[in-house]
């Protein structure tokens, strides 16, 4: 069972370690970095030590860090590969996560998997064996549905975004008709509310197709599964 470190800042994060911790028995815990941040931030090391941060948090199996700050989110990844974590999974996409190449030199002086992902319910599995037990569970939705009569009776998460909005589009679209609940899904989890960048291509926009979908294939799935049973009844 991995242990799992969150970097939180504001309501950032928040929400991903109450939902892990409701919905899968990882180790998880976390640190809170200020809310309000300089635009630029000369010494990051120094930074952080001045903050008195528990530093054996960096020491997990798995970092999430919603540091958001390019000059803090560098110095975390440093922090986590010294501590010996396997994996660092940076939310808020590369504007936010520092340069490329300083995240790739240092995924290779500590042996350490690095991601960066723009909304945090596309993490897929990746061959990683830490990221791949986390995504096991967390990440890209996929639901199981069951039908009745053309509605929706059930719906079971098998993976779900970290954040939680999955869980409660389950529940908002439970009861709806099968024609109209991948939109339905979609939009649930945009009220959820979703915390994802409003305003451009990806972002919430994603977040809702992307649940949009695990609805769409969960029907295709439950509609073959009932021509199974038709056929054999037969």
């Amino acid at each position: 069972m991995i242990s799992i470190g969150v970097i939180t800042r504001g309501k950032y994060g928040l929400r991903l370690v109450e939902n892990i911790k409701k919905n899968k028995d990882f180790r998880v815990s976390s640190i809170e970095i200020p809310e309000e941040l300089p635009d630029f931030i000369e010494s990051p090391a120094d930074f952080l030590e001045g903050l008195n941060l528990d530093k054996s948090i960096f020491s997990r199996d798995l970092i999430i860090a919603y540091t958001l700050h390019p000059d803090l989110t560098l110095e975390i990844v440093r922090l986590a590969g010294e501590n010996g974590a396997h994996a660092v999974i940076i939310a808020g996409g590369a504007a936010r996560a520092g340069g490329r190449s300083s995240l790739e030199d240092m995924s290779l002086r500590y042996s350490m998997h690095i991601e960066v992902h723009e909304i945090c319910c596309d993490i897929e599995k990746c061959g990683n064996s830490v990221v791949d037990e986390f995504a096991s569970c967390f990440g890209t939705p996929k639901v199981k549905i069951t039908t009745r009569s053309g509605i929706i009776s059930k719906v079971e998460v098998v993976r779900g975004a970290p954040c939680g909005s999955t869980w409660s589009m389950a529940k908002a679209i439970a009861g709806e008709s099968v024609h109209d609940a991948p939109a339905k899904a979609g939009l649930a989890v945009q009220h959820y509310p979703c915390r994802a960048l409003r305003g451009i291509r990806g972002g919430i926009h994603k977040a809702g197709e992307l649940h949009k979908k695990a609805v769409e294939m969960a029907l295709e799935d439950e509609m073959k599964e009932n021509t199974k049973r038709l056929v054999g009844e037969r």
